[in-house]
């Protein structure tokens, strides 16, 4: 007969925290906080590129049409008076703007000198000619000297201007009629 078997000394846990009973919840709430964070991080992206294509679309420069063009010309040259906004509208190559530039010259002179707001407007902007790739566009430049909210002056001007179809259309000059 053989002797028995001595049964092994119970093992006793180190004291500390219970074993890892929590960890699988943790690898699942890390998870879940990538997964959300990974979506978010899509949807900003998304967002960045809806926004850009909207505000790309909201800013781009119209020049489909030689009456819209002259229209957005007249705005920034003559209302506005920013020669670089300006500049988006015209010619690269072959530009005569004398003709207007006298005019904005003497509208400025004329501000200052009777101590009045000029303004201008224009009436309808009628498109013609047939050339491929050319067209001119006259208006009435309608030109109002006012003072304290009281217009002072009216006077109506006709004018043409020449375009040009060079990725979009392009005001090229511009001549005062008789």
């Amino acid at each position: 007969m053989q002797p028995p078997n001595p049964t092994p000394p119970p093992v006793v846990p180190p004291p500390g925290p219970a074993p890892a009973a929590g960890k699988p919840r943790n690898r699942r709430l890390r998870l879940i906080l990538a997964m959300a964070a990974g979506i978010m991080a899509l949807l900003c992206l998304g967002g960045i590129g809806v926004f850009i294509s909207f505000y790309d679309e909201a800013t781009k420069i119209e020049r489909a049409a030689p009456d819209a063009v002259v229209d957005q010309f007249l705005r920034a040259y003559l209302v506005n008076r920013d020669d670089q906004e300006a500049e988006l509208f015209t010619c690269k190559n072959g530009l005569d703007l004398a003709a207007i530039s006298t005019l904005r010259t003497d509208l400025v002179a004329r501000e200052k000198e009777f101590d009045v707001n000029v303004s201008v407007s224009w009436s309808t902007l009628t498109v013609s000619g047939s050339e491929e790739g050319r067209r001119t566009v006259t208006t009435d430049l309608l030109i109002t000297g006012s003072s304290g909210g009281t217009a002072r002056s009216r006077s109506s001007e006709p004018w043409s201007f020449s375009l040009i179809d060079d990725d979009g259309w392009r005001v090229c000059s511009s001549a005062k009629l008789p």
